[in-house]
């Protein structure tokens, strides 16, 4: 599944292709599995709307949406289309002459002549819309816990300061942060040397600014790489990422530690594969 920074990296992409576009007309398929929104929300609220901007929120894609040609009140009415990529979802922007690659599941087609195309083999990843302007005071779509980058030190403490469960679950539990997932878990966890199975509530306050620091610096080395493609991830142009090549424990099971030599070992934790070095991490 795409972590924090497989979805910057998409996000940025087609910020930058599509932003400033409107959709004239949107395609859904027959599949009902990545509906989350009704077909027909989503087709009003998208149909007619210019392409604000493309950002992240979490591990979700958000389009933010105006539409001139509605207004209630003399207002621009707003909404969003929110995207979440699921484990083999991506996002094409393509020719209308391009082959319909199997299991697309959304075709968006811009006034500018392309296409923004939803394909998706495993159907676990989700399309919404959010009516902004139906809702009084509403902010749109939001994450349900913080967002990993812009979290302060003293905020980050009181997180995990006193959870019982392993430091690993804890970091991928979305309630807490938002975005991050099983490579970005063990790579942070390996160059704060922590082990993924000590309980949270048993890191020391110097642990933990440690761990907040690296894992700020892994997640800002990856996007800057691209993410990392270790399954069928390519980014909004169709492009590997490099971030895989730079990993240290993540999938590196019974090959050598890069700083020890020791073998990488692998354990399960709460049903997830957890990578770490026995020796560099207690």
């Amino acid at each position: 599944m795409p972590e924090l920074p497989e979805v910057e990296t998409i996000a940025r992409g087609l910020h930058k292709r599509v932003a400033g576009d409107t959709i004239e007309s949107v395609w859904l398929g027959e599949k009902p599995e990545p509906l989350k929104s009704p077909a027909h929300e989503i087709a009003e609220v998208l149909e007619g709307s210019r392409i604000i901007a493309v950002r992240r929120v979490g591990k979700h894609i958000v389009f933010d949406l105006e539409h001139a040609g509605k207004r209630k009140r003399n207002a621009i009415q707003h909404g969003q289309w929110v995207v979440h990529l699921g484990m083999t979802g991506h996002m094409q922007v393509t020719a209308p002459e391009a082959d319909l690659a199997k299991h697309t599941h959304a075709v968006a087609k811009l006034a500018s002549g392309r296409e923004v195309r939803f394909v998706d083999p495993r159907r676990f990843g989700r399309l919404a819309v959010v009516r902004m302007d139906s809702q009084p005071g509403a902010t749109g779509f939001a994450a349900p816990g913080d967002e990993p980058l812009e979290s302060q030190i003293e905020r980050f403490v009181t997180l995990f300061r006193g959870r019982k469960t392993p430091i690993k679950s804890a970091l991928l539990n979305q309630k807490l942060l938002s975005g991050v997932g099983n490579i970005y878990a063990d790579e942070s966890l390996f160059r704060s040397g922590i082990r993924p199975r000590r309980r949270a509530a048993s890191l020391t306050r110097e642990q933990l600014r440690k761990l907040h620091a690296a894992l700020q610096e892994v997640l800002r080395e990856a996007i800057s790489l691209g993410g990392s493609s270790v399954s069928d991830y390519v980014d909004a142009d169709g492009k590997e990422g490099f971030f895989q090549l730079q990993h240290r424990v993540y999938g590196r099971e019974g090959e050598a530690c890069l700083v020890c030599g020791t073998p990488i070992k692998r354990v399960v934790i709460a049903g997830r594969s957890s990578h770490y070095c026995p020796r560099c991490q207690k």
